[in-house]
């Protein structure tokens, strides 16, 4: 399958609004010339659109230098593995599936507010050995340069693992590197952006398997009826629906009420409760103290 310049879903502004002035064209070169410097690498490949569009130009400029990863764990959602399977082997590029144990880890199990760094300590440690194993030179995730000012404790776990971001060296956000993603004809450009189930869990609350199936069925269920981006917070028996603003007004009509009701009762929950302010990024991290974030 040939992906380069091939455009693919509705029409967009991105294009118009990042590609014509160079800067996001002048990052993918400088991509590549980083990408040849390393001469191999070992892609961390969750199947969204940052590592999906790294994964598809390392393997550009590498071929079979560039190995894309995927882990599978009981917190990352099957539709994610869908997505990396389906484009790896449209654009026919070397990947592997491992699989990563972090919920063996009680620090994990615990979730207290720096539990995203147990789970990339894990992740990296298992990256990393499989690199030397395949003798690949530099191990690289999809870290952009918009993940800056957010809570990631996993960043401290990738620069102790010598893993390098190169989305975030080159400056790229999420909406260039959407806007690069589509135009190599990337099916996930414009994939709602997604994180781990774990993310879904109030900080101090304990993640379990049985809570993070009841999370991904329910958002399984909810992008069923056609709520694409989406979030289902476990606060115990409640889940609390995070949907986009524009999707806020058919949420409430009282013929899909029920039917979301129905669905997201179906998943173990006991009451549905929809927030009024829409989905946004982690917004489980607004209780965080500020100096905790960064």
């Amino acid at each position: 399958m040939k992906t380069r310049r091939r455009r693919t879903g509705r029409s967009s502004a991105l294009d118009d609004a990042l590609l014509p002035d160079g800067r996001a064209l002048e990052a993918e070169r400088t991509l590549r010339g980083l990408f040849d410097g390393f001469g191999s690498v070992l892609v961390a490949f969750s199947g969204g659109v940052d590592s999906a569009y790294l994964a598809w130009l390392a393997h550009d400029v590498l071929g079979p230098r560039a190995l894309a990863v995927t882990a599978l764990s009981e917190s990352y959602p099957a539709h994610h593995y869908d997505l990396a399977v389906t484009l790896a082997r449209q654009a026919g590029f070397p990947h592997e599936i491992v699989h990563t144990r972090e919920m063996e880890r009680a620090e994990y199990r615990a979730n207290p507010v720096n539990r995203c760094y147990y789970c990339k300590d894990e992740l990296y440690t298992v990256l990393r050995d499989l690199a030397r194993d395949r003798g690949l030179a530099v191990v690289v995730d999809g870290n952009n340069a918009d993940d800056r000012g957010d809570h990631r404790p996993g960043r401290q776990a990738a620069r102790e693992a010598g893993v390098r971001s190169p989305l975030d060296e080159v400056g790229l956000g999420k909406d260039a590197i959407r806007a690069l993603a589509r135009r190599a004809g990337l099916p996930q450009w414009d994939e709602p952006a997604s994180a781990c189930l774990s993310s879904r869990v109030p900080y101090e609350h304990a993640v379990t398997p049985e809570k993070l199936r009841a999370i991904e069925q329910a958002e399984t269920a909810l992008r069923a009826l056609g709520f694409r981006g989406c979030r289902v917070r476990h606060h115990d028996d409640v889940a609390r629906l995070e949907l986009s603003a524009a999707d806020l007004p058919r949420a409430v009509e009282p013929e899909t009420a029920r039917a979301i009701a129905a669905a997201v009762k179906g998943a173990g929950f006991r009451f549905v409760a929809l927030d009024l302010e829409g989905y946004r990024t982690g917004s489980l991290n607004e209780r965080i103290p500020l100096r905790v974030v960064g």
